[in-house]
């Protein structure tokens, strides 16, 4: 917090003296200095365009992390900000979470990565995570909510569509960009013939194994009561009556023009709802839940390395080995041994 204060005086921002931590009225621009204080610690330029030299060795992403930590921490403890994402119109919330911050560093990593510099894989979310996540949202000031306020940074229509995607993308081991391209059309709803269990099919548009189509849909049962927390076919009947969408894109923004939610959109929401529980949620991005939906299908369902990779759309010759990293990341805690 120190070292941020500093930047800002080098910058002219603050005055010697100042703890911007502590401000009670902040600058609105305050998030894009967060980004510049990043800039002079971890990017090739400043935050005015100016080059480093090549003597002057950058750090890695897992420092932009730490950065990105710190402030947030301090604006949260020493400035009584809550874990609420930035709003520039009125300057309130946590300029650490802002969608300007989310934008640039998710652009950042994809820098770093093409540098060279190995990149972190995303920490599963697991079982557990979606049970909180589920009861949080499901809560009625959240679940039925529709006003927003400093205290809810978004809408209950807003959490039934994550519900639905960190569900999808979970079950169907589906990366985000996989899940955020469904259309109505692409879903198919009936009950099974045999003993009337709701079901669901969702054929994807694309896949990244197989991105010319004709990709075999996922069928779908709806899970036991106690597993409710885990079911897609359940969140995906609840977004489609709450949203009232007939056709186009599924997952959309909430405007008039049909257009979808993007990744680094959907980033910063799920960063949002991992700060509702008090879970830093810098360790986690667009691979999570595919990453868990792994393990859960490994470790709990027990489903063998082959039934995995047939239902993921991986080579079953274990060519592919995006599963082995999910299973046995450093990141989380070992699944197989």
């Amino acid at each position: 917090m120190r070292q941020f204060n500093e930047f800002l005086v080098q910058e002219w921002f603050i005055q010697p003296g100042t703890d911007i931590f502590k401000q009670k009225v902040l600058d609105p621009k305050i998030d894009y200095y967060i980004i510049g204080f990043i800039m002079s610690k971890c990017d090739d330029c400043d935050m005015h365009g100016v080059d480093k030299g090549l003597k002057d060795v950058q750090r890695t992403y897992s420092h932009v992390q730490k950065i990105q930590a710190g402030t947030t921490y301090g604006f949260r403890t020493a400035g009584g900000r809550d874990n609420v994402a930035w709003n520039r119109e009125n300057a309130s919330g946590n300029p650490s979470i802002s969608q300007l911050v989310s934008c640039y560093m998710v652009g950042l990593q994809k820098h770093k990565v093409a540098k060279g510099e190995t990149p972190t894989s995303a920490r599963a979310i697991g079982p557990d995570n979606l049970l909180q996540l589920y009861n949080f949202n499901h809560q009625p000031e959240n679940w039925d909510n529709t006003k927003l306020s400093a205290a809810n940074w978004c809408g209950g229509n807003m959490r039934h569509l994550l519900q639905a995607v960190y569900l999808v993308a979970f079950t169907c081991l589906l990366r985000i960009d996989e899940v955020l391209k469904i259309q109505v059309h692409d879903l198919h709803f009936y009950d099974d013939e045999l003993d009337s269990t709701a079901c669901m099919s969702v054929t994807l548009p694309f896949h990244k194994t197989n991105p010319y189509g004709k990709i075999p849909p996922f069928i779908l049962r709806e899970l036991p009561e106690h597993m409710v927390h885990l079911c897609p076919v359940r969140a995906l009947a609840e977004w489609v009556s709450a949203s009232n969408i007939l056709y186009g894109y599924l997952f959309r923004r909430m405007d008039k023009r049909d257009r979808l939610i993007t990744m680094e959109v959907f980033l910063e929401l799920f960063r949002n709802n991992l700060w509702d529980l008090g879970i830093a949620p810098y360790a986690y991005g667009m691979h999570s839940f595919c990453h868990g939906g792994c393990q859960w299908l490994s470790v709990d369902l027990h489903w063998s390395l082959h039934q995995i990779c047939e239902w993921g759309g991986w080579s079953t010759e274990f060519s592919h080995l995006t599963i082995v990293k999910y299973l046995i990341s450093w990141n989380n805690n070992p699944m197989l041994q």
